[in-house]
C-alpha cells in the first residue's frame, strides 16, 4: 500500500467532486434539503383533529360535555350539525375526521342516575390516527364520567368533592413518559432522519463516483497504472467518507438545534459510531458500483438497497417488534436497524458503548464484509 498514490487518487476525486456542480450539490446540498423537507413535512403527532357535534339534547349538561372536547388541544371544533345526515358528506370530503352525537334526554338520564349513551364517529382511513383519536375520546369521556359520578355521590351522601373522587377512582393510574417526556414525534424522528439520510447519501455518492469512471472510460487509466486495487479503492472512497461525516455533523446540528431533539449522550462515541455507519453505507455503494456499468443502473440499484431498508426495516415509522416475523428477520440483516438503536440511544436515552456495543460490533462486521466483498469483486483486469 503506497500512501502517496492513495492520497493522489483522493485529491483527484475531490477535485472532480468540486468541479462538477451537480455532483457537488448531491454531496453537500441534498442531505440538508432532505433533512429540512422530512423534518417539517413528517409528523406523527395527532392534534387539531377537525370534528363536529350533533347535540340533540341542547341542555346545559350536554353543552358542558361538548366543551370538554371543544376546549381540548387535540380537537379542532368546526361547528354543530343538526342531524347525522349532515355528517356523512363532511366525513367523505375530509372536512372533519370525527363527530360526536349527543342523544336526546342526555341531561335527564344523567340527573336520574342512569347511563347516557354517546356515539362517536371516527374516520378510519388512517388506522394509526383513528386509534389515537379513539384513545383521546376514551380518556376525555372517562374523565367526564368520573367527574359526574363524583358530583352525584356528593349530592347523594353529602361528602366532599375530593372524597367522592377518591371513592369513584380507588385505583389511580399515573403515567410517566421516559426519555421523551413531551411525547413529541419530532424528537424521535429527527435522530432517525440522520440514519435515513446517511443510508441514502454515501452509497449514492460512492456508486456514482466509481461508475462515472466506467462510463467516461477513465477507468482504463486506472487499469493500466501501477495502482493496486486497495490503493485505488481507498483513495476513491476516502473523500466520500469525509463528505458524509461533514453531512452527519450538519444533520446533528439540525436535529439538535432546529428541531430541538435533546442530545444526552457522549458526542465522541456518537461520531465514532456514525463514522463506522458511514463506512458501512459507503461499502454498500462500493458493492453496487462493481456490479453495474452505468450511472442510471447505479442509481436504481442503490435506491433498492438503501431507501427501502432505511424506511421500512429500520424502525423509523413502524417499531421492529410490530413487523411480521419475516420482516423482522430482514431488519436484523440490514445495518439501518442497528444504527437507529445507536442514534436514539445517544439522543434520547443518553447511553453509550456499554449499552450499545452489540450494535457497534455488528456494524463493524457489516462494514468489514462489504469492503471485503467490494475489494474481491473489483478487478483491474475486468472480464470482457
Amino acid at each position: 500500500m503506497n500512501l502517496k498514490r492513495t492520497v493522489a487518487v483522493a485529491q483527484k476525486e475531490w477535485r472532480e467532486i468540486v468541479r462538477d456542480r451537480l455532483f457537488f450539490a448531491l454531496a453537500f446540498v441534498v442531505p440538508v434539503i432532505l433533512m429540512l423537507m422530512f423534518g417539517f413535512g413528517l409528523s406523527l403527532d395527532v392534534e387539531n383533529i377537525p370534528f363536529a357535534i350533533v347535540d340533540r339534547d341542547g341542555s346545559s349538561l350536554s353543552r358542558d360535555y361538548a366543551h370538554k372536547f371543544i376546549d381540548s388541544r387535540y380537537f379542532k371544533f368546526l361547528g354543530y350539525s343538526f342531524n347525522e345526515r349532515e355528517l356523512e358528506p363532511l366525513l367523505i370530503d375530509n372536512k372533519i375526521r370525527a363527530a360526536i352525537l349527543i342523544p336526546e334526554y342526555f341531561e335527564r338520564d344523567l340527573l336520574a342516575g342512569r347511563p347516557a349513551q354517546v356515539q362517536t364517529l371516527i374516520d378510519g382511513t388512517f388506522p394509526f390516527r383513528a386509534q389515537t383519536v379513539k384513545g383521546y375520546v376514551i380518556a376525555i369521556n372517562s374523565a367526564i364520567s368520573s367527574s359526574l359520578l363524583a358530583e352525584y355521590l356528593t349530592r347523594l351522601r353529602g361528602i366532599p368533592q375530593a372524597q367522592a373522587l377518591q371513592t369513584v377512582q380507588p385505583v389511580r393510574l399515573e403515567v410517566r413518559y421516559l426519555y421523551n417526556q413531551s411525547v413529541k414525534s419530532i424528537w424521535s424522528l429527527a435522530p432517525k432522519l440522520i440514519m435515513v439520510i446517511l443510508m441514502i447519501s454515501p452509497p449514492f455518492l460512492t456508486a456514482l463516483g466509481v461508475v462515472r469512471e466506467k462510463e467516461s472510460g477513465s477507468i482504463y487509466n486506472i487499469y493500466s497504472s501501477t495502482l493496486s486495487r486497495g490503493e485505488f479503492l481507498l483513495g476513491k472512497l476516502t473523500p466520500y467518507v469525509g463528505i458524509s461525516m461533514l453531512n452527519a455533523l450538519l444533520l446533528w446540528v439540525l436535529a439538535a438545534w432546529l428541531y430541538g431533539a435533546p442530545f444526552k449522550g457522549d458526542p465522541l462515541f456518537f461520531f465514532l459510531a456514525t463514522t463506522l455507519y458511514v463506512v458501512c453505507t459507503t461499502g454498500i455503494g462500493l458493492v453496487v458500483s462493481v456490479l453495474v456499468r452505468t450511472q442510471v443502473a447505479a442509481m436504481i440499484g442503490t435506491a433498492i438497497f438503501t431507501i427501502v431498508p432505511a424506511v421500512l426495516y429500520s424502525g423509523v415509522l413502524v417499531p421492529i417488534s410490530s413487523l411480521t416475523k419475516s420482516a423482522q428477520v430482514v431488519a436484523h440483516l440490514l445495518p439501518a436497524m442497528y444504527y437507529t438503536d445507536i442514534v436514539l440511544g445517544c439522543f434520547l436515552k443518553g447511553v453509550g458503548l456499554r449499552a450499545l456495543w452489540p450494535d457497534v460490533l455488528i456494524l463493524a462486521l457489516y462494514a468489514a464484509i462489504l469492503f471485503t466483498a467490494g475489494y474481491c469483486m473489483f478487478h483491474k483486469r475486468p472480464k470482457v
